[in-house]
């Protein structure tokens, strides 16, 4: 064993959970985790979200892995063990994100945004800069991260929950604030599903002026409503489409393939509006005609998560309002059926995974 490796691993203690290698199913896989540093915490997991961007991990669509990879980034779960620096103590329930670590002494991290430093840990299938230990997600029995990015849940939220604000929740909630969503501006949602039915709640919350779900058929219109939305339109309705052309300030883009018409999205954003990206596809590049942005001042934007202040204010804004995820439970037991489930696109609207520690959580 190199040097390298002995620092990076704890071999007193092994954490199981499941893993792929580029491909389903997933295997039951036990790694040995990093030692636990003084800011750390060890976190007995309840509950974690899927996320698509699992998929696309598990299934090599952005690319190859170079070995196990324990997927999930829409964790909850209990704090056992803390470093003497901690920021948590035993007994804290934590929801922990796509993002474990950052140098926290660069520009971006200075200004909030520890998600685009240069030396960002993602939850898995990345490694630390400071022991070259590789990371692991949350599909597992336990997970050790820093423990500034094991965020507080509020007591008003349950852990199942808490776990797709993580992601889901954060992803959405970052630009809507980023871009000035409220009173005086119109939001366009694209897409009504995992980030969708929480980009709408948002977008309410903040008090948008109009809150506007699209989708591709009318079998969510009435959800929508229910989400918060003050209007819809079914994109393959030419009449609700062209009543919709160039009406919205904010056009959150939560959904994409090959075949996105992007002309079309561009149609829908008003003079001076931003189209935000939040869905990486698995194509290198997009189709977009550059004269429909220039004549009309129109941007697009891509974002990001979120770093470790904004993920804690937004629980606490979702605490509030009572925005919430639509989820659906499933034991991480059968891990391989809770994905099946959201390949086939039937949950409404984000899977939940349970560990065998969710019967052990007190209701909070």
């Amino acid at each position: 064993m190199s040097a390298t490796k002995a620092i990076a691993e704890d071999t007193t203690a092994t954490f199981t959970g499941w893993a792929s290698t580029g491909s389903l199913p997933l295997k039951k896989f036990s790694y040995h985790p990093r030692p636990l540093g003084p800011k750390d915490v060890e976190v007995e997991i309840s509950h974690c979200g899927i996320c698509g961007s699992d998929v696309h991990t598990m299934t090599s669509g952005w690319g190859e892995l170079s070995g196990p990879c324990i997927t999930g980034h829409e964790i909850v779960g209990t704090v056992v063990k803390a470093g003497p620096e901690s920021l948590r103590k035993v007994g804290d329930l934590v929801g922990i994100g796509a993002i474990v670590d950052a140098c926290g002494d660069c520009k971006d991290c200075k200004e909030g945004f520890n998600q685009l430093c240069h030396k960002a840990t993602y939850t898995y299938n990345a490694t630390y800069h400071d022991s070259g230990a590789k990371s692991y997600g949350g599909y597992a029995d336990r997970v050790r991260v820093n423990s500034q990015y094991a965020h507080k849940i509020p007591s008003e939220i349950s852990a199942a929950e808490a776990a797709p604000l993580l992601c889901a929740g954060i992803t959405t909630y970052t630009p809507l604030k980023h871009f000035g969503a409220g009173p005086g501006k119109r939001v366009g949602v694209m897409g009504i599903g995992g980030l969708g039915h929480l980009a709408i709640q948002w977008a309410a919350a903040f008090k948008a002026d109009e809150v506007v779900a699209i989708s591709t058929s009318d079998s969510k219109r009435e959800e929508a409503k229910k989400l918060g939305a003050t209007k819809f339109v079914n994109s393959r309705n030419e009449e609700e489409r062209k009543a919709a052309r160039r009406s919205l300030d904010i056009l959150l883009l939560t959904s994409n393939d090959k075949d996105t018409d992007w002309a079309e999205l561009i149609d829908y954003v008003a003079n001076h509006g931003t189209l935000v990206l939040l869905a990486l596809p698995e194509i290198p590049t997009i189709a977009v005609p550059p004269g429909s942005l220039l004549m009309r001042h129109v941007s697009i934007a891509g974002s990001l998560i979120g770093g470790w202040e904004i993920t804690q204010e937004m629980l606490e804004f979702a605490a509030k309002t009572g925005v919430r995820p639509w989820v659906e439970k499933m034991p991480m037991s059968d891990a391989n059926a809770a994905i099946k489930h959201i390949m086939e696109g039937r949950p409404r609207y984000r899977i939940v995974m349970e560990t065998e520690a969710a019967a052990r959580l007190q209701k909070h």
